[in-house]
């Protein structure tokens, strides 16, 4: 991932956002996941490695983090 330039790699929006502003974008490459605020595309985007998205989407979709 090049964070000099977003455009160099595909973000893909959650596919839940509802238009309200409160969006995340997730990048996929073969040894990093990033995420980012989709309101600030030149802001910080939070890395981790596959398996630790993996067991961070399993935690949300099991309920662990309370819904706002």
């Amino acid at each position: 991932m090049n964070r000099k330039d977003p455009n160099s790699t595909q973000w893909l929006k959650s596919t839940y956002s509802n238009g309200n502003g409160n969006c995340v974008e997730v990048c996929v490459a073969p040894r990093t996941v990033a995420m980012r605020d989709s309101k600030v595309t030149d802001g910080p985007a939070v890395t981790m490695d596959p398996s630790a998205w993996s067991s961070f989407v399993g935690a949300v979709k099991g309920g662990a983090f309370p819904q706002v």
